[in-house]
Parts: structure tokens; sequence; C-alpha cells
């Protein structure tokens, strides 16, 4: 028998694909019946048009259980550059300013969604999770490229000592999570449990441990690459430097937002807006990490001060647009033609850093005696991969000209199935798990209490 509410849900979906048919249609007639429209439609009809087929994607591909990253994905890598060309590759790069506030507010709501009780009560798991992946998804990771030498053309003048710096980097890359996608799952689905948290808390917590792990490996990945280059210890200290000065900025920044929440609480999104794309490029001028410090700002708001849920509300209600401009941005970046040259190669390097995560998940829930949920469904928060591994690749790629350029390539092809494959683990391992919450959907970017 069918539910009453069944036909309208039915005719609801219709009319959603239809307008999202539609909307492409109109926009794909008029870049080619005008072919200058589409380089002065300019950045502000992409957002509006990646923000309506994003939005209207993601409710078709619920109907098959995928979630709704899936949907913002998926409209940027038909309305790209690689596809429709609905938007141009210029556009597209002007765009990817967006990333700048949707990183700061992604790395601030991650922030204060560490509680320091549940951070307590779970230290033993996360100390065995950050060991168990840190070891065993570099080794493999970067054991699995050095075997695919023979694959991989760029890899072919280095030497073997070169080869290993090479792969030392391959494996760092790979121990790079996506807290934007965790934090998207969770907004989704509103889920509570072991396996939210311990995902949240392993994923934010990875951001400090990834920057020290590429840092240290581009310390001694140098000196192995560059025979004229050696080991310094300088580069050690400015690293330990920029994390100090990240997280003192961070502190400072949070009681500075928690005294305003408190004593102004007005015009937060302008608040915001300026944090995003101001603080984080004077961030970047001094080479501090701008993740770092926006995620220690959430911590003290939320940990230091009682202002921690208004600003998780307010970073709710900016972020619902940002983040759906953000990941459709992220499909649109997907080079497709890249992707096709490389998927044999990028299949095998991703199947590798999934098994190696699958296994340090296991190896750390049985340490930890964690529950069986987390022991079967830890691993599936941990395969996305976006904002901070591009950023990476681009140090590698700028650090190392004589093979940067293919190193940048092929993270790029194994980011693009990562990014695609990753939300949808994620989000069956909580339905799964049954931690998922049903009902209708709050708010794009809003979380649970739970952490």
């Amino acid at each position: 028998m069918t539910a009453p509410g069944a036909p309208k849900e039915a005719w609801t979906r219709v009319v959603q694909a239809f307008v999202l048919v539609a909307l492409f249609i109109v926009l794909l007639a008029v870049t080619r019946v005008v072919p200058v429209l589409s380089n002065r439609a300019g950045t502000i009809s992409a957002i509006g048009f990646l923000l309506l087929t994003g939005t209207l994607a993601s409710e078709l591909v619920e109907v098959v259980g995928l979630p709704h990253l899936s949907g913002y994905l998926l409209a940027g890598v038909v309305a790209g550059p690689h596809a429709l060309k609905l938007i141009d590759h210029r556009t597209v790069e002007e765009l990817s300013t967006v990333n700048a506030l949707a990183l700061a507010l992604i790395a601030m709501e991650g922030g204060a969604q560490l509680r320091v009780e549940a951070l307590q009560k779970g230290l033993r798991s996360l100390g065995w999770a950050t060991l168990t992946q840190s070891t065993i998804v570099l080794v493999i990771s970067g054991g699995v490229f050095i075997a695919a030498r023979p694959f991989i053309p760029f890899l072919a003048p280095l030497s073997p000592l070169a080869l290993a710096g090479v792969g030392l980097l391959w494996g760092a890359l790979a121990v790079s999570r996506s807290p934007a996608a965790t934090l998207g799952i969770l907004a989704q689905t509103r889920a509570a449990g072991p396996v939210a948290e311990g995902t949240v808390t392993v994923v934010m917590s990875s951001n400090v441990v990834v920057a020290v792990l590429v840092a240290a490996a581009l310390v001694l990945a140098r000196p192995m690459i560059d025979p004229s280059a050696s080991l310094s210890m300088r580069e050690v200290q400015r690293l330990g430097y920029g994390l100090l000065a990240s997280v003192a900025i961070g502190t400072t920044l949070g009681l500075v937002l928690a005294a305003y929440i408190r004593l102004v609480g007005k015009q937060l999104i302008l608040v915001f807006v300026a944090l995003g794309f101001g603080l984080t490029e004077m961030l970047r001028y001094m080479r501090f990490d701008p993740l770092l410090t926006f995620m220690v700002a959430g911590f003290v708001v939320q940990n230091l001060s009682r202002q921690g849920e208004r600003l998780v509300e307010s970073i709710a209600r900016t972020g619902s647009v940002v983040y759906v401009v953000f990941f459709a941005t992220a499909g649109a970046h997907v080079d497709l033609p890249l992707l096709r040259d490389l998927w044999p190669i990028a299949l095998l390097l991703c199947a590798a850093r999934g098994g190696s995560t699958w296994l340090a998940s296991r190896l750390a829930a049985r340490a930890a005696g964690d529950p069986p949920a987390v022991k079967t469904w830890g691993w599936a928060g941990l395969i996305a991969q976006a904002g901070l591994t591009l950023g990476i690749m681009t140090v590698v790629e700028r650090d190392f000209p004589s093979f940067g350029a293919g190193f940048r390539a092929l993270a790029l092809s194994t980011v693009a199935i990562n990014e695609m494959v990753g939300p949808v683990l994620f989000k069956l391992a909580l339905d799964r798990s049954g931690e998922s919450m049903k009902g209708p959907e709050p708010s794009l970017s809003s979380l649970t209490d739970n952490t």
C-alpha cells in the first residue's frame, strides 16, 4: 500500500528534475548562441547558477541514497569547463576565492565541535587512531606509490633515494582528510553516536597532525631528492614557530569572538566574511596555518565561554550558502580528461589508501576497545579528501619543479575519486550504524549538539 505522502513526494522530485534540466538547457543555449556572455556572466552569475543546480541535484541524489555533497559535486562537474563548459576556467578560478571563507567557517565550526569533555572521554581512541593512521597509511600508501613507478612517467628519471623521498611526500599526502566533507555529511544526517563523534574528533585533529607530517616530510625529502640540499633544522624551527603562532592567534581570536558575540552579537555574517577573506590572507602572508588558527578559535569559543552554541548557529546560517558553492566549485575543478588518462593508477593509489585506512582503523579500534560500530565503520569517514590536500600538492609542485607538475596531476586525480566516494561511504556508515537521524534537514551546515 502506498503511503499518503508518496505521490506528492514523487511529483516534487519530477518538478525538481524538470527545473534542473531546464536550468542547464537555458544556460547551455545562451552560452552557445551568444558565446561572449559566458565570459561576461561573471562570478555572481556562476555562484547563483551553482547554488540553484547544486541544491536541486542534492535533492535528487537523495532518492538513491547518496549524500547531498554528491549532488553539489555532480552539479559542478557537469557545469564545469571539462564537461558542458557552462562555467569557464577563469570563472572557476575566481570562484575559488570563496574557498577561503568556506574553509574558515569549516575549521571554526569543526573546532567548536571539539568539546573538552568529549576529548577526555575519547582520548585513548583518538591517540590510537592518530598513531595508526599516521604510520600505517603513510607507509602503505607511500610503498604502493614507489612500487607503481613503472606506470608513473614522472618517476622514471629519479634515483632510488629520490624515489623514496617522493614516496614519503605521497605518503604524507595520503594521511590528509576532509573536514568539509565530514561536517557536510553530519549536517545532512544530524548523526549522533560513537562513529560520528569519533570521526569528527579524528578528522579535525588530523589537521594538526598532517601539518606536522607534511612539514617533516618536506624537510626530510628535500636532501633525498636534491643532492645539493642539506637537512636544515631551520625548517623544523620554522614549523614549530608557525604552529605555536597559529595556536596563539587562534586563542586570541576565539576570546575576541566570544566577547563580541556576548556583548554585541549582531552582523556576525560580516564578521565571518572579514575573517574568512582578510585574516586568511594575512595568515598566509605570514606563513601561518589558517585552518589551525580558525579551528583553535572555534575550540576556545566553545570551551572557554558560553557562546559556543550561538557561534555554531551563526556559522550554520552563513554556511548554508557557502558550502554549496564550495563543493560545486570543487566539482568544477575535477579535470575529467586528466582523470580519464590517469584513472588506472589513480584508482590503484586510492585503493591502497582506502585499504590502509581500513586496516589502521580496525587496529586502533581493537587496541582502544571501541564499540563494535566503530570497529566496523570507523574507517568510512576518513576516505574523503579536499582543501588541505590541494594545498599540500601545490606546495610540492612549487618546491620540486622537476616533477611537481606530474605529482600534482596524479594527486588531483586521486583527490577527485576520494572526493566523490568518501562522502557516500561516510553516509552509508552512519545509516548502517543507526546514528543518522530521520526527519527533515534543519540546515545545510548545522550539526547536532552531540559531537
